[in-house]
C-alpha cells in the first residue's frame, strides 16, 4: 500500500550535492589600457550604474541612497529567511499526523455543526412507500391455480442471505407461484447452521405478504421424496445468470416449473436484475427488506438495550457513531491489496493467500502492481489508523462515542490501538453486554451479526469501511427511514491520493476531507443504470414527499 507518512528528518531528504565546476569554465578576465582607451568612446550615462543609489562611486553616494539600500538588502535577507524557513518546515513537519508508537496525534478540527445528522432541508423531498396496501384486497390468484412450487437455499452470511429471500418473493411473484419458506445454506466460512425461524419471525413475514405472494412453510405433504429437492438435478433449475431479468424467468423457469410443479433454484445469489424488472416488483423487494423481514423479538429487544447504553454512557444522553471495520484476515487476503506491517506479516499473508487463492495467487510477482492498482482505484479496505486520521479530519472529537461492528481485526490490538488511541470510548457488543446477556445468542453466529446489523441501522451516524451486503443495506435502510441519519461512505480512492502525497499539509487534507464528503453521507440520490437496490432504494421504493 502507499503508507500513511509521517515526519521526517531533513537529512533524509536532502538532494545530492552539486557537480564541481571547472575553474576554466569561467576565467577571471583582466582589463588592459587598450580596453580602458576604448571605454572612453562610450558616453558617460553607460558608465553610471543602473541603480545609482547602489554604485561604489562616491560621486553618487548621499545619506539617502544609503538608507534605501539597508532597506533592500535587508528585505532581501526577511525574505530570504522565510523562505528557508518554510521550506524547512515543509519537509520536517508531521505528514498529517504524528505517530509516537501506536499513538496517532493528529491536529485539533473544529467540530461542525452537522457533524451528527444530514441537513433537514436535504431530506425532507421523500418517503418510505413500499409498505403493504392498507385496503388488504389481494391480488393473488387462488390456490389451486397456482403455477408451481419454488424452492431456495439462501446462500452465505446473513446480509446475502436477507437479499436472496428478498429476491426469492420477487421471482415468485413474477412467476405467479408460490414460496416455499427459504432455507438458510450453512455458511462455509461461518460454520453457522442457523435456521429462518432462529432468525427471522416467520409468522409476521408470511401474513405481511399475504396479499402479495403465497409463502408455505414445508414443502407439501404430497410431494414425498422431500430430499430429491436438495440433490436431484431433475429438481433444480440450474444457469440462472447474474442479474437476470424478469422476462428470463417467465421464458425460461416457468415452464419448467409449470412441468414438475416443485424445483429448486440454485444458485441464488444475485440472480434478478434491478433495472431489467418491472417498478412494482422492485416495490416488493423493497417491501420485504423493510417490511416483511424482521428479527427475532428477542433480537430486537437486546439491540435496543445495546443503543440505550451506547447513547448513556457518559451520564447524559449522546449522539453515538457506528463503525463497520472490515479488517479480518479473510477480507484482507482476498483483497489482495498491500498493508502496513512488519516483513513477517506480509510474509504469512503471502503464504495465506497462495493456499486459499492458488489461482489468483499464481506465483505472486503480478501482486505488487495489482495492490498498487486496487489501492489508487479505492478498492482496499481502509486501515485502522487511516479511518481514525479520516475521522478526525471530519471533526469527530476524541470524546465520540464509537460502536465498532466487526469480526476479529487482522493483526490483534496492536492493529487497531492507532484508532482505539484516537478515540478511547470505542467499545464493542461484547464490551457493552455481559457474558451471560450473549450467551443465548452465541449458539448461532448470525444472531449476533443481527445485534451489529440493528445497531448500526439505529446509530446516529454509520461509517462503513469497506464494501460488502452488510454495508449497503444498512446505508439503503437509512435513507428508506428518511436520510436524516448520516451514512458515512469514504472516497477511498481520493483518500489513497491524500495518504500517498508527501507535501499535503492537514489543512488542506481537512478541506478535501469535509468538501468531497458532504455529499457521501446518505442524502437522496437519483438512481442511474445498473444501479443496487439495496443501498440506493430511492426511485422504486420512495415517494415525493
Amino acid at each position: 500500500m502507499v503508507e500513511l507518512r509521517y515526519s521526517s528528518s531533513l537529512g533524509a531528504r536532502a538532494s545530492s550535492s552539486p557537480m564541481k565546476r571547472d575553474e576554466d569554465a569561467s576565467p577571471l578576465i583582466h582589463g588592459s589600457t587598450h580596453d580602458d582607451d576604448h571605454r572612453h568612446h562610450f558616453s558617460r550615462d553607460r558608465d553610471r550604474p543602473f541603480c545609482s543609489f547602489l554604485s561604489d562611486d562616491p560621486r553618487v553616494f548621499s545619506p539617502l541612497n544609503s538608507k534605501i539600500s539597508l532597506i533592500l538588502i535587508s528585505i532581501f535577507v526577511i525574505v530570504g529567511l522565510i523562505s528557508a524557513f518554510s521550506i524547512f518546515n515543509r519537509l520536517n513537519a508531521p505528514y498529517l499526523c504524528k505517530k509516537d508508537g501506536i499513538v496517532l496525534h493528529c491536529p485539533h478540527v473544529k467540530e461542525a455543526p452537522s457533524l451528527w445528522e444530514n441537513p433537514v432541508s436535504a431530506t425532507t423531498s421523500w418517503k418510505p412507500c413500499a409498505e403493504r396496501r392498507d385496503d388488504g384486497i389481494s391480488d393473488l390468484p387462488p390456490e389451486n391455480e397456482t403455477n408451481g412450487y419454488i424452492f431456495i437455499h439462501a446462500e452465505g452470511g446473513l446480509n446475502q442471505q436477507r437479499i436472496a429471500i428478498c429476491n426469492a418473493v420477487a421471482v415468485a411473484k413474477i412467476m405467479n407461484a408460490t414460496l416455499i419458506l427459504p432455507v438458510l445454506k450453512q455458511d462455509q466460512i461461518w460454520k453457522d447452521q442457523t435456521k429462518f425461524e432462529d432468525i427471522f419471525d416467520v409468522d409476521h413475514f408470511i401474513d405481511y405478504l399475504k396479499n402479495d405472494v403465497r409463502i408455505v412453510r414445508d414443502i407439501p405433504e404430497w410431494f414425498t421424496d422431500k430430499s430429491e429437492l436438495f440433490t436431484s438435478i431433475r429438481r433444480t433449475v440450474k444457469n440462472i445468470p447474474k442479474y437476470a431479468p424478469a422476462q428470463f424467468y417467465i421464458d425460461n423457469v416457468l415452464p419448467r416449473i409449470k412441468e414438475k410443479k416443485i424445483m429448486a433454484l440454485k444458485p441464488f445469489v444475485d440472480r434478478l436484475g434491478y433495472d431489467n424488472v418491472p417498478l412494482e416488483i422492485n416495490r416488493l423487494r423493497c417491501r420485504v427488506n423493510y417490511h416483511a423481514l424482521k428479527f427475532l423479538p428477542e433480537i430486537e429487544e437486546m439491540s435496543d438495550l445495546l443503543v440505550s447504553r451506547m447513547r448513556n454512557r457518559t451520564g447524559i444522553s449522546n449522539p453515538f457513531m457506528a463503525l463497520h471495520l472490515r479488517f479480518e484476515k479473510g477480507m484482507v487476503g482476498l483483497s489482495f491489496c498491500d498493508f502496513v506491517g512488519t516483513r513477517d506479516e506480509k510474509d504469512r499473508m503471502a503464504e495465506y493467500r497462495k493456499k486459499e487463492w492458488p489461482r489468483r495467487y499464481k506465483n505472486g510477482s503480478h501482486l505488487w502492481q495489482l495492490a498498487l492498482q486496487k489501492r489508487k482505484e479505492g478498492r482496499c479496505p481502509l486501515e485502522p489508523e487511516e479511518v481514525a486520521v479520516i475521522l478526525r479530519a471530519m471533526g469527530y472529537p476524541k470524546e465520540t462515542q464509537i460502536y465498532v461492528a466487526s469480526g476479529q481485526v487482522y493483526g490483534g490490538q496492536n492493529r487497531i490501538a492507532p484508532l482505539k488511541n484516537m478515540f478511547p470510548s470505542l467499545v464493542t457488543k461484547e464490551e457493552l453486554a455481559t457474558k451471560e446477556e450473549l450467551d443465548g445468542f452465541r449458539k448461532h453466529v448470525t444472531s449476533l451479526a443481527a445485534l451489529d446489523f440493528l445497531v448500526c441501522l439505529k446509530s446516529d451516524v454509520f461509517v462503513m469501511t469497506h464494501g460488502g451486503n452488510f454495508a449497503k443495506l444498512i446505508i439503503g435502510a437509512r435513507r428508506y427511514m428518511g436520510h436524516r441519519h448520516k451514512s458515512i461512505k469514504p472516497d477511498k480512492g481520493l483518500m489513497s491520493k491524500s495518504f500517498g502525497d508527501p507535501y499535503m499539509g492537514w489543512a488542506t487534507f481537512v478541506e478535501d476531507v469535509v468538501v468531497t464528503h458532504q455529499t457521501r453521507t446518505g442524502l437522496p440520490e437519483e438512481t442511474f443504470p445498473n444501479y443496487d437496490l439495496w443501498e440506493n432504494p430511492l426511485t422504486p421504493c420512495m415517494c415525493r414527499a
